[in-house]
């Protein structure tokens, strides 16, 4: 049968069952399994078993749920408002004031926690009462937020890069430390924005009354003395070589415990809390990356990614154009499904053509990473969107449309990244 025709039908087949409301990672193994079942040879159970219990037996993979138990044992402390404090004397006098806490809060915190939807949650909860309490325009305010709650996904410890590095078999620590400019140079773009939005709107900013010395603002800054020691601890163990991605994510739930117990958030009912939320997301996760690990298989014996990456070849798309290509697909594959499965399920697929195409492939690991940002504020299946319509009770449309510039400088960083390679690939080649 034709290829065209089988990757129709595979396509059709597994937006019908998600259109059927069917787990993700169920959805994944079904579709394999039908996939196997009539167009290979291979017995489906048995390559199903094995490759299931492959994908989930992963050492390397043990650093995930770490790092998701380190983030939810964070959300439950008093970290939020420690940090609003130490940071609010320092930005008050910029163009858009208060604002840039959004954007510096997101970076501190997701330095602290791999997950996206926990960075625009537990920044949420400590910015958006505050800033509509001194009159902030509601839409830069949500706006700057869902844009900066991204940042939890591009600066390490990053959930999608450990997820990327086991598809890929790319060092998670390289991957680490690739992100961190460009993290840092996506969270400058932000802060730029809302400071030219801050002079084109001169009066929609309310003025600071509040005149605080130099030695005073160094006095609240020892509030983020806490979260400054946690990161230090968990990406210095990473970046001086004497832990790995799993032994630092180990780091930071003795760490964020230690944090909790002594700001006396640590207690049985916020322990086990923490527990069990980290437990559940990963249980969600593992089952996409099983299904996602079986899928690929099953495209393997088909012989789709082959396929594919002759024809893309064929086409003499140059590598530029690839990537244009590519991102404009991930934009809208996020508008339905959500990053992890994202990547999980196209990357059988698409890293023999990347490979082909002499991409390097810690550089694409960054480049997905920010396409996967994009997705989380993206609708339908924006999850920063959603995070943010719990928070607000404001449409999804109203979030999506409020957040549309900060999807633009999302895109300039993509164009930033071909161009200056070096912003990913220099700082992994000199340490």
């Amino acid at each position: 049968m034709n290829d065209l025709v089988i990757t129709g039908l595979l396509v059709v087949t597994l937006f019908l069952i998600l259109g059927s409301s069917v787990w993700i990672g169920l959805t994944l193994s079904g579709v394999a399994w039908i996939g196997m079942q009539l167009f290979s040879a291979r017995p489906a159970g048995d390559a199903m078993a094995v490759t299931i219990w492959g994908s989930s037996s992963s050492w390397t993979l043990t650093a995930l749920p770490l790092f998701i138990w380190m983030g939810e044992i964070l959300f439950r402390t008093k970290l939020s408002d420690s940090m609003f404090r130490g940071l609010a004397p320092w930005v008050s006098r910029l163009p858009g004031s208060l604002l840039h806490t959004n954007v510096i809060g997101c970076t501190i915190f997701a330095a602290v926690s791999g997950s996206s939807a926990a960075t625009c949650a537990t920044i949420g909860k400590m910015t958006l009462p505050e800033l509509a309490r001194r009159g902030y325009p509601e839409d830069i305010t949500i706006g700057s937020l869902a844009g900066a709650g991204t940042l939890g996904l591009l600066i390490p410890p990053s959930i999608i890069m450990i997820v990327y590095g086991v598809s890929a078999d790319v060092s998670i620590s390289k991957l680490f430390i690739a992100g961190v400019f460009p993290g840092m140079l996506l969270a400058s773009l932000f802060s730029g924005y809302i400071i030219i939005w801050a002079l084109l709107h001169k009066g929609a900013i309310p003025i600071s009354g509040e005149k605080m010395s130099f030695m005073q603002k160094l006095s609240e800054s020892r509030h983020l003395i806490p979260v400054m020691l946690l990161i230090g601890s968990v990406l210095g163990s990473i970046y001086s070589g004497l832990a790995t991605a799993t032994e630092a994510a180990a780091v930071g739930v003795v760490g964020s415990m230690v944090l909790s117990a002594c700001q006396r958030s640590l207690n049985w009912q916020s322990f086990r809390d923490a527990l069990m939320g980290a437990t559940r997301l990963y249980c969600m996760i593992a089952l996409i990356l099983a299904g996602a690990a079986f899928l690929t298989l099953a495209m393997g014996y088909i012989g789709l990614p082959r396929h594919l990456a002759e024809f893309v070849g064929g086409m003499g798309l140059s590598p530029l154009m690839l990537i244009v290509a590519l991102a404009v697909f991930y934009i809208i594959l996020g508008c339905f499904l959500d990053g992890i499965s994202m990547v999980v399920l196209t990357m059988g697929v698409i890293l023999p053509t990347v490979q082909a195409a002499h991409i390097d492939l810690l550089w694409f690991g960054i480049f997905i990473v920010i396409v996967v940002e994009m997705a989380q504020i993206t609708p339908p299946v924006g999850f920063n969107l959603f995070v943010l319509q719990g928070m607000t009770g404001k449409e999804i449309t109203y979030i999506a449309r409020v957040t549309f510039p900060f999807f633009l400088l999302m895109c300039l960083m993509v164009l930033l990244l071909w161009f200056f390679p070096g912003i990913v690939v220099w700082l992994p080649a000199n340490m």
